[in-house]
């Protein structure tokens, strides 16, 4: 497969098999890569799980392959809605003939009120081996628009350093460019001009701190102007 039009219809039509099966706590969600970030929605069922329709954006793990991580199937992780409900999600990905990822299928099913209910028959029975999982932490959160994606990139980083961005160190500031390139976040269009008036440094400084926190991870790319 080469595009995902190719096979579009059929996709479309497993998808909402699944949908009308697992109910509408579940959403079904297709991306098609080769759309631009903001638009990688191309089909979708029961979207007000997260909150998204058709042409809406990647999530921050979509940036990160599109940003070249590897795109590896990966199954019942937890993830985050936009809402903050707790969703457990399913990825598989699609790649062309040149082994790069063009697209991906995804389930997320909203267990918010099931853990509640998990939570409470925990107490009863005093148990809590869920919390102490290493992997109990979402890591991957919904956004309907890719912006609001690169805002809640950019306050994880501000959160991580606790202090303003201006006030930053210069290595700081390396580290804080190079956590958010490594997320993808620079993938989105006019994402470097936000982060270098954030951090109070011209477009030079900012390309400069970008390019020595790549060749730190041995890695060089120009990121989306």
């Amino acid at each position: 497969m080469e595009s995902m039009n190719e096979e579009k219809e059929l996709l479309e039509h497993v998808m909402k098999l699944m949908a009308e099966h697992f109910g509408k706590n579940c959403e079904i969600v297709l991306h098609d890569f080769m759309a631009p970030d903001n638009h990688t929605i191309i089909g979708i069922e029961n979207g007000e799980v997260t909150g998204r329709e058709i042409g809406g954006c990647v999530t921050n793990l979509g940036l990160e392959i599109l940003n070249g991580k590897p795109a590896e199937d990966a199954f019942n992780y937890a993830t985050y809605a936009e809402n903050g409900h707790l969703l457990r999600s399913s990825s598989i990905y699609f790649h062309n003939s040149a082994g790069q990822p063009i697209g991906s299928l995804c389930i997320n099913t909203d267990i918010t009120d099931t853990t509640y209910f998990e939570k409470m028959l925990r107490e009863y029975n005093n148990t809590h081996d869920y919390e102490n999982r290493e992997d109990a932490s979402p890591k991957e959160v919904f956004m309907p628009d890719v912006h609001e994606l690169l805002n809640r990139l950019i306050d994880q980083c501000i959160q991580k350093y606790g202090k303003p961005p201006k006030l930053l160190t210069k290595e700081e500031k390396i580290q804080f460019i190079a956590d958010l390139d490594m997320k993808g976040a620079f993938v989105i269009t006019k994402a470097s001009d936000r982060v270098y008036s954030l951090l109070g440094i011209s477009r030079y400084t900012f390309y400069t701190y970008l390019e020595q926190g790549r060749k730190m991870r041995g890695e060089s790319r120009t990121p989306v102007e």
